[in-house]
């Protein structure tokens, strides 16, 4: 088994920011040649790594420290008003659990989902071979869990089951049902689910201060951050 200390790591040239304008980002990435167990994946993520489709990753960025890592301690988490609300709106919504696959379904929905929500991003405009390499390719903990409403596909949430936690992937939602707070209603789900696994964590990837689409994730709180090699609670 690989432990922390024999893993191999590569950096790529400095690009620029997908968050922050006119900044330049570096990458620090995983051997993508090395067998990665869950427990070694589980110790990447308490340290600040993150998953995209096959590739293990955090930012290496030499002047800037704006990418926070944040988890949400689900045994702590206190429902708002809110979020009451966002769980009322959605009652009669049914969720599954399904392995990792590109379906015409799954691709129709994220397509709209990429075109109306993040059509100035660098994932625009969606491909199918694009959909596969960043959801579906990667890791055996990978879950797509499906949301449905009679039938209808409302929204999909890709989450990693780790030893201590559930890594929130990624999750696409109909753009069109913006009353019922998709977004917001995967996260309380994922929070749940993780708490019916009597795991630990929701681990929420990167938090940036200044950009206001990262902004949802301190909404849930009490929240913990990954500043300077530990966490720090950040509280209610």
């Amino acid at each position: 088994m690989t432990s922390l200390s024999e893993l191999k790591f590569f950096t790529t040239p400095e690009h620029d920011c997908s968050y922050l304008h006119d900044e330049q980002a570096i990458t620090l990435f995983v051997d993508p040649h090395t067998a990665i167990d869950t427990a070694v994946y589980s110790s990447l993520s308490a340290v600040g790594f993150r998953r995209s489709g096959s590739h293990i990753y955090r930012p290496y960025c030499q002047n800037c420290s704006a990418c926070i890592p944040v988890r949400v301690p689900v045994a702590e988490f206190a429902r708002k008003r809110k979020h009451q609300r966002v769980l009322k709106k959605n009652s009669s919504v049914e969720v599954s659990a399904n392995p990792p696959k590109l379906t015409d379904e799954y691709f129709a929905l994220y397509d709209r989902y990429i075109k109306q929500r993040h059509a100035d991003g660098d994932m625009y405009p969606s491909e199918p071979n694009q959909f596969e390499s960043f959801l579906v390719e990667g890791r055996e903990e990978a879950v797509f869990y499906e949301f449905r409403e009679h039938g209808r596909l409302l929204a999909v949430a890709v989450a990693d089951i780790l030893l201590d936690g559930v890594s929130a992937i990624y999750t696409f939602f109909e753009p069109e049902d913006q009353d019922r707070s998709l977004g917001v209603y995967a996260i309380l789900w994922l929070l749940e689910e993780t708490r019916k696994q009597s795991l630990d964590f929701l681990y929420l990837g990167y938090w940036i201060k200044n950009c206001q689409k990262m902004n949802y994730k301190t909404e849930y709180k009490p929240i913990e951050l990954y500043i300077n090699n530990r966490w720090v609670s950040l509280g209610n």
